[in-house]
């Protein structure tokens, strides 16, 4: 007589993909396929890491002949083939999830209102060229004061859905929920960083953690007063981080930590819940404008340190980009200006 099998035990992965939208903050598509998560979010950043991969050089390679070609002077070939480049990824990412895309407005608008609308009907439009509906695309916008205005222009007058990055504050989520945006990204791990830079204390148990408190406080506030907003947790640098906001809207995750989830087998619990039946806390409905937000932010010297940042390293990584791009711009007029 056999002996009954064992039951094999859900990962942590298929846990959290039971409790929470497991979104792939990534732009290598082999992992996307492989964690197969329902959304995925892009940045310079990680489409730098990308266009460096041997298999991804066709896509720079469409998007500088697109943009010769579509483009007269050489810093509009040099915009055009930028947009075009996150583009094309998104593309090719929407192919393997069955959601969303997040697709960056590039860092050095965020503080440029009218730049930053512009920027994303453009790449709404490039999007809508390759027959894709902008009901599949979340344009990414810092949640500056200028970013936060601009996405709640875009939400309500072009119905264009935005994902609020590099938010550190609780008073960035209450103006992007009040300008109603469609999603905000809450970075965790930048802001457990922050905290062991400053306090010297270097561990945090799960629920302790500031990143994962800070969340927390953000999602239980949206929940309590109905907004439409919903949270992303993003940037995490462990699985204990995840773990602990399991149950929260979304969450976005490295290839690392997804690898990580995939093979632990331990319990998951939903920390962040919401029964809509349950009486809500009697805390009062924050009151924001312009002067309490900045005035907010400068109060918060975590907030202030991680934003700016944060801006600067995507800046940065944008325009290591672009140098890519220019040096094959180069090369593709001169091999154009040698066939005539």
């Amino acid at each position: 007589m056999s002996s009954p099998s064992k039951k094999t035990k859900m990962s942590a992965l298929d846990q959290l993909k039971a409790k929470t939208t497991v979104v792939a903050d990534t732009g290598d598509f082999e992992t996307i396929k492989q964690y197969q998560p329902t959304d995925a979010t892009t940045n310079p950043s990680l489409l730098l890491q990308a266009a460096g991969m041997a298999q991804y050089h066709h896509l720079i390679d469409d998007s500088v002949a697109y943009a010769v070609k579509h483009a007269k002077s050489e810093q509009e070939r040099l915009q055009l083939a930028m947009d075009r480049v996150f583009v094309v990824f998104g593309k090719e990412i929407l192919k393997i999830i069955p959601g969303r895309v997040s697709t960056e407005v590039d860092a050095r608008l965020s503080f440029d209102v009218e730049g930053q609308i512009k920027k994303a009907l453009r790449l709404i439009d490039l999007y809508k060229q390759e027959g894709i509906s902008k009901e599949k695309i979340l344009i990414k916008l810092s949640s500056t004061w200028e970013g936060i205005r601009a996405a709640e222009i875009l939400e309500r007058d072009h119905g264009i859905h935005c994902n609020m990055t590099l938010l550190f504050n609780f008073y960035q989520a209450v103006a992007c929920a009040e300008a109603g945006a469609t999603l905000i990204s809450p970075f965790v791990g930048r802001i457990f960083d922050w905290y062991v830079k400053n306090t010297g204390q270097k561990e945090y148990k799960m629920l302790d953690d500031p990143g994962v408190k800070n969340v927390t406080k953000i999602y239980n506030y949206y929940k309590q007063f109905g907004y439409k907003t919903v949270v992303m947790g993003a940037s995490f640098r462990n699985t204990d981080q995840i773990k602990g906001l399991c149950g929260c809207d979304l969450l976005t995750i490295s290839p690392a930590l997804l690898k990580q989830l995939s093979e632990d087998d331990s319990n998951l619990e939903a920390y962040l819940t919401h029964d809509k039946n349950k009486k809500p806390e009697e805390k009062p409905k924050e009151k924001l404008n312009e002067k309490k937000f900045r005035w907010e932010m400068n109060e918060d010297p975590m907030a202030n340190d991680k934003l700016a940042e944060g801006i600067r390293k995507f800046a940065e990584d944008a325009v290591k980009l672009e140098n890519l791009l220019k040096g094959k711009l180069k090369a593709a007029e001169e091999m154009n200006g040698a066939a005539k």
